[in-house]
């Protein structure tokens, strides 16, 4: 039989929250903003609104490392925080590619692709493209929501251990 390992040292806890935090945190708010741009430079308003969003769930996250590192055990709820509103905004962007479904042309090289696997469906090439723009949009909030679940679920579970290592350096100084 394998012998459990040990729990992890508050500190060590606590580190690896803020790297993951600041990674994830990091990540979201240049792509987010990349997206919000690129909807905005096209026109399209709520598209970028929704990266806008996603942009300052992002920076949630990101002030909540800057508490934490700070010493600041309140941090974490920013980091909490900074998953739900991710995941709405996530939410509100495949609500709105579902609402205004109008499909972009299709380009010629993959038109008889389509319209042969339409075909094996029993469907039109245009009921094809709609079918495959709702499951897409479903899997996006689906993966969405499991992710940002799982961080929250992840952040969740490490808070004593978190509060614990910045109680604990506060006094040791």
């Amino acid at each position: 039989p394998s012998m459990k390992a040990p729990p992890l040292l508050p500190e060590e806890t606590l580190a690896r929250v803020l790297r993951l935090a600041r990674f994830d945190g990091l990540g979201v708010l240049v792509l987010a903003g990349v997206f919000a741009l690129l909807a905005a430079a096209a026109g399209e308003k709520a598209y970028a609104a929704a990266g806008l969003a996603a942009a300052g769930a992002g920076a949630v996250g990101l002030h909540g490392v800057a508490r934490l590192r700070a010493g600041d055990a309140g941090g974490l709820r920013g980091i909490l925080a900074s998953q739900p509103l991710l995941l709405a905004a996530v939410w509100a962007y495949c609500a709105l590619r579902l609402a205004g479904a109008e499909m972009p042309p299709l380009p010629e090289e993959l038109r008889a692709t389509v319209e042969a696997t339409a075909a094996e469906l029993g469907l039109s090439a245009a009921d094809y493209l709609r079918l495959v723009h709702r499951v897409t949009h479903g899997l996006v909030a689906g993966l969405a929501t499991a992710y940002q679940g799982g961080l929250f679920g992840y952040y969740w579970r490490r808070r004593e251990p978190v509060r614990q290592a910045l109680t604990d350096d506060g006094e040791a100084s």
